[in-house]
């Protein structure tokens, strides 16, 4: 096995930047001449604006320039789309109600922090001065901030176009089958559950910095794709692609959230051009609450039915899903394409149908948040079981067992389209069992009573889709300077790509992985890539170097023939080396990169991976909490976890994957949720004073194993892992905790179970 290869727990070569302070980020950046904006949010959750004066702001200090919605209207700017609208449909077939989003407010607020104008000036200070002098002439309306208020009958019509604040209405699966099954259902399990909506929160807060200079606009910004921004904000420009470049150093974080275009990307390169000088802004944390896409916020109503031997035979889901203000860039597909086609989880279940409607309301917009719907689909399923599992006598192990996709049945077609080509679901589970001491879990619950406190143990099986359609491209460079350039057009936001692409190359070419240097994140140097979504970047990328690698051996072996005065079908390759059959006569594939530069040729090659079969990680999570009734505080003091990655290419990043992702699936369960005020709309949670974020003391140690079975459908076998932790964290968490908290009469408690809700069911219940 290579030392720096595939399956080694290489350290991260990244991290040596990070730790010493030599991450570039986008704040960091200063430019020659640079000025300075900030954006006038709205205070009112729902308004109309009937007029912005500027006339004050403008003759301030320092200022440069003030934009509003007119402004940019009146420029040609356009509105930013939503994407995902070309490829989902109402259930009826007609098209979805997402009209798009102005750049900033020309009408109408829809949501606290709603953008009505840019300010730029020489200095921050004297911009955010200047705003304090804009008068803006509103009529505040009456507002629906949060889901359960949109979704009344009696909630204010936000939108003319979408009556009962309705922006789309799909279904998926077979109805009159799931029908039918129900009619001759011995039992039926119904839940109703919330999903609470989240603010991402990465470290790094959105910053911009825009720039116009050779004719082109260059933006600076962090993301999960270059390419993608390039594509999407060109035409709200009115300019061709070329004429704009994307540039991402290092992020800071994502989960998501800096997958996708903003206003203030737009307003930076407008305001650039119009005063022919950089323009920079950066966001604060209270900005970030009010104007970074949020996650989540849905509400599901499911049922499960059973037959006598306690096996399902079919499910149905309603989800309402809360999509904010505007429809985002992808919004109506994650809780669509992304999540609800994954309903049913791990389970044989013959017949499924689904149904989500999305509604407009008056808060930040909601788009794709770590794990992008699969993780609310696996809530459903994982407290289903749990529930059944309760009115069945069954236990929770034996009404999974029961219900499991069998090995001898893959690769399965699910109900919902999906085919689950590999995966050992009842496997995982037993291993995680063993590794929990599962059948001696009443002894520690013995001994916490004896302490005066519950405890509870909790299981999910889980499996989600890494997204598995479009291409990613890359390219493998061999410069003068003796090292490797490898090229590819997604982007690291805290993943390891430096490492990984690195282990991958070193693999496939036997290049000294200390040479290797990875290229991303600018659109003048890598030309073309779908970007990091969905937990695809690992397979989609190893695809194509795996294709760019092949290519640059069957150059080499071309090459190396003619050096060697052999026929070319005596070369061979392996570990590095290209040799002669037969003979002792060899070349190093770095002797033979300096060849043909020498030639002129260059031995570098590059390749682009298409792809449209998904991926499925899949495992099982076994959590164990400690509860004092007295206090309502919630303790995790057991976490284990089994997954099924397929190949790893890296197990110490995938342990580093996963408990990022559980640690965020416990501040969903127990701690995290962004509220809006019912009568005012304002925001409530918006600031870390009021949105609790986990800390390193609110988990105990996670235990991470790993059951590789291999992807038949992905190079090398692999499986994405990115976001597995935070979708199978939920249900396990809120699983222990309802069976910590059964013996005491509660069966029924909705994320997150902070102390103070979980001391609330406990006094209502006695």
């Amino acid at each position: 096995m290579r030392k720096f290869g595939i399956g080694q727990p290489v350290r991260r070569v990244e991290d040596v930047r990070f730790l010493t302070g030599a991450g570039a980020y986008t704040d960091d950046l200063t430019l020659p001449g640079q000025a300075f904006g900030c954006v006038l949010r709205s205070p009112w959750a729902h308004a109309v604006i009937r007029s912005i004066d500027v006339s004050a702001a403008l003759a301030a200090d320092g200022v440069l320039g003030i934009w509003t919605g007119a402004d940019l209207a009146a420029a040609g700017i356009g509105d930013l789309p939503c994407a995902i609208s070309s490829v989902l449909r109402n259930r009826d077939g007609s098209v979805l109600d997402v009209a798009g989003r102005a750049v900033l407010v020309r009408d109408r607020a829809m949501h606290v922090g709603d953008g009505l104008a840019f300010i730029v000036a020489e200095t921050l200070a004297q911009a955010k001065d200047a705003a304090e002098l804009i008068a803006v002439d509103a009529e505040e309306l009456p507002a629906a901030a949060n889901l359960a208020d949109s979704v009344r009958e009696s909630a204010p019509r936000l939108r003319d176009s979408a009556p009962g604040n309705i922006c789309f209405d799909w279904e998926g699966g077979d109805a009159a089958a799931v029908e039918a099954a129900f009619a001759r259902a011995a039992h039926v399990t119904a839940i109703d559950l919330v999903h609470n909506r989240l603010a991402p929160s990465p470290i790094e807060p959105r910053a911009a910095l825009g720039q116009h200079e050779g004719g082109r606009h260059v933006l600076r910004t962090s993301t999960q794709g270059a390419n993608l921004f390039q594509r999407v904000i060109a035409p709200v420009l009115g300019i061709d692609q070329d004429s704009l470049r994307i540039v991402t150093a290092d992020v800071g974080g994502s989960f998501g959230m800096k997958e996708f275009i903003y206003p203030e990307h737009i307003l930076v390169l407008f305001a650039a051009e119009r005063l022919r000088r950089p323009v920079k802004w950066t966001g604060d944390r209270s900005e970030a609450f009010q104007s970074d896409l949020h996650g989540r916020d849905v509400m599901s109503h499911a049922e499960i039915a059973f037959d006598a031997d306690g096996r399902a035979t079919a499910m149905r889901v309603h989800n309402r899903a809360n999509m904010g203000g505007y429809v985002s860039l992808f919004g109506p597909g994650i809780q669509t394409l992304g999540g609800a086609r994954l309903t049913g989880g791990v389970y044989a279940i013959p017949a499924i149908s689904v149904r989500v409607t999305g509604y407009y309301s008056n808060s930040v917009p909601v788009d794709a948040y770590r794990g992008a719907g699969r993780p609310e689909a696996a809530y459903v399923i994982e407290r289903l079981m749990d529930k059944a599992a309760r009115e069945l006598g069954l236990a929770p192990d034996e009404i999974r067992r029961r219900n499991f996709i069998g090995q001898h049945v893959l690769p399965y077609r699910h109900p919902l389209g999906f085919v689950f080509d590999s995966g050992a679901f009842e496997a995982n589970m037993d291993e995680a069992m063993r590794l929990a001491d599962w059948t001696s879990f009443p002894a520690r619950r013995a001994a916490a009573h004896a302490r005066g406190r519950l405890r509870g143990i909790g299981m999910s099986t889980y499996i989600e889709s890494s997204v598995g359609f479009g291409y990613e491209a890359a390219e493998i460079r061999f410069p003068e300077d003796g090292t490797v350039e490898i090229v590819a057009g997604t982007m690291s936001a805290g993943q390891g790509h430096e490492t990984v692409w690195a282990q991958i190359v070193t693999d496939q070419l036997g290049v000294p992985f200390e040479a290797i240097r990875l290229v991303q994140g600018d659109t003048d140097r890598v030309k073309t890539g779908g970007g990091t979504a969905g937990s695809r970047s690992t397979y989609m990328v190893a695809g194509a170097f795996r294709l760019s690698a092949d290519q640059v051996i069957d150059k080499g072996k071309t090459l190396v023939a003619e050096l060697l005065g052999e026929p070319r079908e005596a070369i061979e390759f392996s570990d590095g080396m290209f040799r002669s059959a037969g003979s002792n006569k060899s070349l190093s594939i770095m002797e033979t990169a300096a060849a043909a530069r020498r030639d002129g040729e260059g031995l570098g090659s590059g390749a682009t991976f298409n792809h449209d079969i998904s991926t499925f990680p899949n495992g099982c999570h076994v959590c164990e909490v400690e509860i004092d009734p007295d206090t309502g505080k919630v303790e995790v003091v057991r976490y284990l976890v089994v997954d099924d990655f397929g190949r790893i290419v890296n197990p110490m990043v995938v342990d580093g994957q996963v408990h990022g992702g559980i640690v965020q699936g416990l501040g969903q369960a127990l701690m995290e949720h962004s509220l809006h005020d019912p009568e005012t709309g304002q925001l409530i949670t918006g600031s870390f004073m009021d949105y609790a974020l986990p800390r390193a003391d609110d988990l105990c140690t996670i235990e991470s194993s790993y059951n590789e079975v291999p992807c038949t459908t992905s190079p090398y076998g692999v499986k994405g892992c990115g976001e597995a932790g935070t979708t199978g964290a939920c249900p396990a968490i809120m699983n222990a905790v309802l069976d910590a908290l059964a013996e005491r009469g509660v069966t029924e408690l909705d994320m997150p179970a902070t102390p103070l809700r979980v001391w609330q069911a406990l006094r209502a219940a006695r």
